[in-house]
């Protein structure tokens, strides 16, 4: 049986495995599914159409599920969050469900999300992506896979964060980071994550391939639809395809520069 304090209230209409942990003073409200060895900490709230995947643990204080911050938001609406397996939600972690009816809010698998992360609601996260303390993202933010976020960093709604990508603590972020690429301040990329392709596996034919690409994207002294020409006139390794694809199809509101 779940192993439930009994200051905790737990809906009757919640799917909970045999193996969930659940803290006190917490709140399972709704149509809720926690999946085996989920960890629910102290005076959390989990709450609606809300499925947590197979051995994630949600620390102390932390809300997921609740309505998002719009304005025009009908309560009413049939969205959810949809969290993968083996996640690490610290204290205070708040993560809004999604604004239209049968939207999501969706994460992967073996992220890590410290003190008091945001996510807004139709956020999109991928695997394996690393959140500092008081990282905050507004909706319709994308995530890739494996990036670094430090502390207090904050991501304008629709921008996309490409794989491996590394953001500067309280960087402030309103277009699109490609990915492999480290950014700064106010929309500045800095250059490459060259210890994170490394460390990820990348060949050394695919690094160079990378950095080939990240230089005749931004150090050419062309122009960018000069130097996409320039790259479609190419065959490139996979991780230099899908960098240059990230330039070539931004989100609306943009990619970043140097």
């Amino acid at each position: 049986m779940p192993k439930i304090h009994p200051t905790a209230l737990v809906s009757p209409d919640a799917e909970l495995a045999d193996d969930v942990s659940i803290g006190p003073f917490t709140v399972i409200e709704g149509p809720v599914k926690l999946a085996g060895g989920v960890t629910i900490g102290g005076h959390a709230w989990i709450s609606g159409r809300t499925v947590i995947g197979e051995g994630t643990r949600v620390g102390w204080g932390s809300i997921i599920g609740a309505d998002p911050q719009d304005l025009s938001f009908d309560p009413a609406v049939d969205s959810g969050v949809i969290i993968g397996p083996r996640n690490t939600l610290r204290e205070y972690v708040t993560i809004h469900r999604g604004s239209k009816s049968g939207a999501n809010t969706v994460m992967g698998e073996a992220n890590f999300l410290m003190t008091g992360v945001h996510l807004a609601h139709d956020v999109h996260l991928g695997d394996g992506n690393i959140f500092a303390n008081d990282v905050l993202l507004a909706g319709h933010v994308t995530f890739g896979n494996k990036a670094f976020v430090g502390g207090a960093a904050g991501f304008h709604q629709f921008v996309k964060v490409g794989d491996l990508a590394m953001v500067q603590g309280h960087g402030s972020v309103s277009q699109d980071v490609p990915p492999y690429c480290t950014a700064y301040g106010l929309n500045l990329i800095a250059g490459l994550n060259s210890v994170g392709l490394r460390r990820a596996g990348f060949s050394a034919d695919d690094r160079a391939a990378v950095k080939r690409a990240f230089k005749l994207v931004y150090l050419s002294g062309k122009s960018r639809e000069e130097a996409l020409a320039a790259a479609a006139a190419e065959e490139w390794p996979e991780p230099a395809a899908r960098f240059l694809a990230a330039i070539s199809s931004p989100s609306k509101k943009g990619v970043m520069s140097p």
